[in-house]
């Protein structure tokens, strides 16, 4: 789940059967009256559910047939170990992928690809990974990784491709900014913001929103980044992961063993797990939810169908879920690194390891 807009009501109801006409209808016996028996909650949600699925199973095929994969090289290769020594060429060998593939996908007949591609190889970009194969995969680094004290890793949710990347780094810059002005410019280059566009995110409208394959494939990858990170920052550095909304599961996946401090997560479907003490994880686990997200409408609940899980369970911002709920204010679904924002505040708050200064929600 990551940008869809709210759009009319988004909260399910049982359709009404039509009333009968004709002979049947006189000769249908009158019904024995009865009072009133709600259908019980968990078989309404999980008509709503298989309802949302078979929607998808239609949809879904129909758009992304529309538009044939775009072609790009494979990932570069690098020639040395990634260690802080090697990684402005690191960095180098990614943006030369980049405009590789902004030049095959303009040959394509892509000019949007194209285009964002050649964003990500301007020579201010540091890329520590970039895949321009299918929807796009990229992991941008914004500040100095090498000196870093505090890195915050953003974890995105549903149709985050490297087509709509323009929005996954306004939300980064917007985060960095705030963290360098918060630190001052004497201890600017003493923070980092990762954009971490290291899986293939669901789309909004699919079958694989409502479960967690994706996010159980992005799990591993997540923690091979925490590794690495680790390899490239200096020893006792801070990281944060900050998980929105469908990336919010793969943190929640992720969780288990990873070595991180803190663990954010906003906009939140569900974790797939029941309880903080579900995620086996040593971080401190924060939530938050502003006034206007949509995600709340969306049922927290598990059900099985069809032999597979649909949903993610307990609602993270609950009581019995046991995160540290802080303060979004009236945050829409996208709106929690809006600059100004208390979301974005308190986010800050985290990554820079100020858990007394984080107002609670």
């Amino acid at each position: 789940m990551g940008h869809a807009q709210r759009t009319g009501t988004t909260r399910h109801r049982s359709a009404l059967l039509p009333p009968r006409t004709g002979t049947a209808a006189r000769r249908a016996p009158a019904p024995s009256p009865r009072p009133p028996h709600p259908r019980p909650r968990t078989t309404r949600l999980r008509r709503a559910l298989l309802s949302a699925l078979l929607t998808a199973a239609i949809v879904t095929p129909l758009a992304g047939a529309a538009r044939p994969q775009i072609p790009a090289p494979p990932p570069a290769i690098l020639s040395t170990p990634l260690t802080p020594s090697t990684l402005p060429s690191a960095y180098e060998a990614n943006r030369r992928n980049a405009t590789e593939a902004a030049r095959m996908a303009a040959v394509h007949g892509d000019a949007h690809r194209a285009a964002a591609d050649r964003v990500l190889a301007a020579p201010s970009r540091r890329l520590l990974a970039f895949d321009g194969r299918g929807t796009g995969q990229a992991t941008e680094v914004l500040g100095d990784l090498t000196h870093a004290e505090h890195i915050a890793v953003l974890v995105p949710g549903s149709d985050t491709t490297l087509d709509t990347y323009a929005r996954f780094h306004r939300a980064a810059s917007a985060l960095y900014t705030h963290l360098t002005h918060r630190t001052g410019p004497a201890h600017g280059p003493r923070v980092a913001v990762i954009a971490w566009l290291g899986y293939e995110t669901p789309a909004t409208v699919s079958t694989t929103v409502t479960t967690t394959t994706r996010a159980d494939e992005a799990a591993p990858r997540l923690r091979a980044l925490v590794r690495r990170l680790r390899t490239l920052a200096p020893a006792g550095t801070h990281l944060s992961l900050l998980c929105h909304s469908y990336g919010s599961v793969v943190c929640g996946r992720a969780a288990p063993g990873l070595d991180a401090d803190d663990i954010a997560l906003v906009g939140s479907p569900g974790t797939g797990a029941d309880s903080v003490a579900a995620l086996h994880t040593r971080a401190r686990v924060w939530a938050a939810r502003g006034s206007d997200d949509w995600v709340a409408d969306v049922p927290h609940v598990r059900a099985g169908l069809f032999g597979t899980t649909v949903g993610f369970g307990t609602d993270p911002v609950s009581t019995a879920f046991g995160a540290r709920v802080f303060d979004a204010a009236d945050a829409d679904h996208s709106g929690y690194f809006t600059p100004g924002s208390a979301s974005l505040a308190n986010l800050a708050r985290i990554t820079l390891d100020h858990p007394r200064e984080v107002t609670r929600g």
